[in-house]
């Protein structure tokens, strides 16, 4: 249960605010979900709805966006696609960010990271497209296989890997001031980053069962459970997360990554 504790987050500040106590020691019995989900999984009594804090992750694919009313259902945060590669920007970034701010919602820009480019062509194009008033939470690297991409499908070494996503979040860290969070899924974790990156804030999927029995090891910091939830403000399927600790985590984490 220890892996709900956020110790592992690169702030001293969490890692003395957090205890079991925040959600291990909490009753799960007939906890409401809090947003509808068009294929709702059955995580036992450790289903995401017992968390305080929500979040979406949007790209241009999510279409117009209502924040107020996101803000209104109980959305905290929200992950936001910025790029892609060295040379795809997504058409609605610069929208979704400003949207996002003006209701209040904390965000974060991502970036698709491809294997077909370097680490440093790759952070220059996030960098050149993502001003530092859009990065209010550390940004994100998404860090995943792409079987699907027309372009790029290459599988390098776990050890070449892991070389690349250290420069391209050491980049990042040093222009922006804040360390990155790391998104992953379960078989890139498997093929890479098992037993590394562990100074790092982790954003794990694992859409039918909880993270802590896919996840070899690894404490998380967000949760993304459903692909399909429903959230007012947004027309169809939307990506629906949590954060792991409690809310005043969760309050003061923001307080200090958003200096």
């Amino acid at each position: 249960m220890r892996r709900l504790i956020l110790a592992l987050m690169p702030l001293a500040l969490l890692a003395s605010s957090c205890s079991t106590t925040d959600y291990d020691l909490v009753s799960t019995a007939s906890v409401p979900p809090r947003f509808d989900d068009k294929d709702p999984q059955d995580f036992g009594t450790r289903n995401p709805h017992r968390h305080d804090i929500h979040g979406i992750d949007v790209s241009k694919w999510n279409g117009d966006i209502d924040w107020p009313a996101v803000k209104k259902s109980g959305v905290s945060f929200a992950f936001l696609k910025a790029t892609e590669g060295t040379d795809r920007l997504d058409s609605r970034f610069a929208e979704y960010w400003r949207g996002a701010r003006a209701a209040g919602v904390a965000h974060a820009p991502y970036h698709f990271y491809y294997f077909c480019s370097t680490a440093d062509a790759q952070a220059d194009w996030f960098i050149a497209n993502v001003p530092k008033e859009a990065v209010q939470l550390p940004p994100v690297l998404d860090a995943e296989w792409n079987p699907a991409s027309p372009t790029c499908r290459i599988r390098p070494p776990a050890d070449e890997v892991r070389t690349a996503l250290q420069r391209f979040m050491d980049r990042l860290e040093k222009h922006y001031g804040k360390r990155p969070i790391i998104y992953t899924t379960v078989d890139f974790h498997r093929d890479n980053l098992v037993g590394h990156f562990a100074g790092y804030p982790f954003w794990l999927r694992a859409v039918a069962e909880h993270p802590e029995n896919i996840y070899s090891t690894r404490k998380w910091a967000f949760w993304q459970y459903t692909s399909t939830g429903v959230v007012p403000g947004i027309a169809g399927d939307t990506d629906i997360n949590v954060f792991a600790g409690s809310a005043k985590n969760w309050n003061s984490w923001v307080r200090t990554v958003s200096r």
